[in-house]
């Protein structure tokens, strides 16, 4: 299973979308490792340097509507092969959220309120969070303190991640 825990990328916009996780252009690459250089080249974020910012990350917080745009499996793709399983957002475009599951990944929606107090924790330095599958809670430490925040998940997604993707589920059950 992959990991779900460590350092926030925060990610303030809502309506990022596949050509800006990643860009059309490196749609022809043949590997799923050719992607990484290139992970959320087209984004445009004021303060947010590519290069500098997602190296060490594992986390991403966002705002709403996170992945519209063009369905493809590159987005998902890009994202895990730079170590970020974890996408946490206020919403997901439908395909992008399913395309997170089916890779393995996790894409979970929590409250605005929640997301805001994430914003909060992180703008008073770094923030790790951990995933906790047993209590469906994550794990928030920022400033020696620690929360825990509850998240749903239904069964299905659940198995897929634990299966580590549609494809090893899929092997294990037929």
């Amino acid at each position: 299973m992959k990991s779900f825990r460590g350092k926030v990328l925060f990610l303030d916009r809502s309506d990022i979308n596949t050509d800006e996780i990643i860009p059309a252009k490196y749609l022809t690459e043949i590997s799923k490792e050719a992607l990484a250089p290139y992970l959320l080249e087209g984004l445009k974020l004021q303060g947010f340097d590519q290069k500098r910012d997602i190296p060490g990350r594992s986390v991403i917080v966002t705002r709403s509507n996170f992945g519209c745009g063009s369905s493809r499996e590159h987005a998902p793709w890009a994202l895990e092969m730079n170590g970020l399983n974890l996408v946490i957002a206020e919403g997901f475009a439908r395909i992008f959220r399913q395309n997170m599951y089916n890779c393995g990944m996790m894409a979970v929606e929590l409250d605005p309120a929640v997301i805001g107090r994430l914003f909060s924790l992180g703008a008073g330095g770094e923030v790790e969070i951990e995933t906790d599958f047993g209590k469906s809670q994550f794990i928030v430490r920022a400033g020696g303190e620690e929360e825990r925040i509850n998240y749903t998940i239904n069964d299905f997604d659940r198995n897929l991640v634990l299966a580590g993707g549609w494809v090893d589920y899929a092997d294990s059950k037929y």
